[in-house]
């Protein structure tokens, strides 16, 4: 939605902004850079920040200004400034398709950008995180160590890592996943969501970060049992959306 407003902001910009009775009048918002650049281009930079806010996992600060929120500053001042436009035009002058559509879009980007923070369902990072290389079973350690799929670890002090006989040779297989129904995987959460004791207290121990790989160690009703990079577990509660990998 954001992006289709910017969209058709960009394309308002170009359109005459006003008509007179009887005159061919051919003004759009590049004959003054003010309002081209200002007040059109103006809506398509917040718009951009909205959706660069949303690409990244986790929200990113350029001068201590967090990319989201400046986003809907711009976006939510552009609908302000394009209203006035649309009601204060100048004497015996009709609103040009330029000064309607581009109110017109700079509400609905407005709406969008406020909405991004509020509504789950476009808090989530556009480009899904990188998948790990294979699930593990439980008790194994990934490749490259929780939340960082296909890294390379080193052994302190030049020794062999687990699992590879002293002196090189073939690396011992894994052991076996766990007989039952439910087998340990790795997933990713859409947005931060908490993690809550196993013992049923309302205060989270921890918070699990988009971007980064959990391993689902096991299943309560919908509710999973999740192991974070430093050994913690805990219930995550709310499993909607998670990326399995």
């Amino acid at each position: 939605m954001v992006i289709g407003a910017a969209v058709l902001l960009f394309i308002a910009s170009f359109l005459d902004l006003y008509s007179y009775a009887g005159y061919n009048v051919d003004a759009n918002a590049w004959d003054s850079l003010g309002l081209g650049m200002g007040v059109y281009m103006g809506g398509v930079v917040g718009a951009a920040l909205v959706v660069v806010n949303r690409l990244v996992p986790r929200p990113r600060k350029v001068a201590g200004l967090d990319l989201g929120a400046t986003g809907v500053a711009f976006a939510v001042l552009v609908a302000w400034i394009q209203f006035w436009n649309l009601v204060d035009g100048p004497d015996r002058a009709d609103m040009g398709a330029g000064v309607v559509l581009g109110f017109i879009a700079a509400l609905v980007l407005a709406g969008g950008a406020v909405a991004t923070p509020l509504v789950p369902a476009l808090q989530a990072a556009l480009l899904p995180a990188p998948g790990p290389a294979a699930p593990q079973p439980y008790g194994a350690q990934p490749p490259g160590g929780y939340g960082y799929p296909g890294a390379q670890q080193q052994s302190f002090g030049g020794q062999p890592p687990a699992g590879q006989p002293f002196g090189g040779g073939q690396p011992q297989a894994q052991p076996p996943a766990p007989a039952g129904d439910f087998s340990p995987f790795w997933f990713a959460v859409p947005v931060a969501r908490p993690l809550f004791p196993e013992d049923g207290s309302p205060s989270p121990i921890a918070e699990l970060a988009p971007g980064t790989w959990y391993l689902a160690v096991e299943q309560r009703g919908p509710a999973l049992i999740a192991q974070t990079q430093d050994g913690r577990r805990g219930v995550l509660q709310d499993t909607s959306g998670i990326q399995r990998g």
